[in-house]
């Protein structure tokens, strides 16, 4: 019986490259998957899913107004899984309809993307992948002082970490920083008293 799975971690914890070696693990034993990511993600290109330590493949980018459940159904019902990255940016009627595939079609579907913003606040997609994923896993990274890093905290260019803006802002190692709670709300205190 297949399930919905959901596997989340901070900035830099290689849930990327994850997406990718699974894709491989896939293929490699003769099995069809569908890859696909938010329209939302195009830091890399529009149909790119590109890894930090150098890995990529082609993607279908979903446009958030597109019937995902349509769109399996009339294109990729060959498919043995779904492999989903940056399931954050997925509206929640998008998720809807990966569960809906698990359920009525009975294919795989693993999500991996971010649980929280630069504010420690839930995306929707993630939001609604913990409400209806059959499993949850956390893929671990660490903070520089050692701990497990679980915010993906914004900086500006000259380092300082940002306590405003729009919930969304595609960006990499150059934009934000993995950190545990601790650091992050120390650094932020340390910066208002700078002011």
């Amino acid at each position: 019986m297949a399930k919905l799975y959901f596997k989340y971690g901070a900035m830099g914890s290689s849930k990327t490259a994850q997406v990718l070696i699974t894709k491989f693990n896939y293929e490699e034993r003769g099995m069809r998957v569908w890859l696909i990511k938010p329209a939302l993600d195009n830091r890399d290109g529009a149909a790119i899913l590109r890894s930090r330590i150098g890995l990529q493949a082609t993607c279908d980018a979903i446009s958030a107004d597109e019937d995902l459940y349509a769109r399996f159904c009339e294109d990729h019902k060959d498919k043995d899984v779904i492999l989903a990255d940056e399931c954050q940016f997925f509206p929640e009627h998008q998720v809807d309809a990966l569960r809906r595939i698990v359920d009525e079609k009975d294919i795989p579907v693993l999500c991996f993307g971010l649980r929280t913003d630069f504010l420690c606040h839930l995306f929707g997609g993630s939001r609604r992948l913990f409400e209806l994923a059959d499993s949850i896993t956390e893929i671990k990274t660490i903070c520089s002082c050692g701990s497990k890093a679980t915010v993906n905290a914004r900086i500006d260019k000259n380092g300082k970490i940002v306590t405003e803006g729009s919930q969304v802002m595609l960006g990499g190692n150059d934009s934000y920083v993995a950190m545990c709670h601790r650091c992050w709300s120390h650094q932020i205190e340390t910066q208002k008293s700078e002011v």
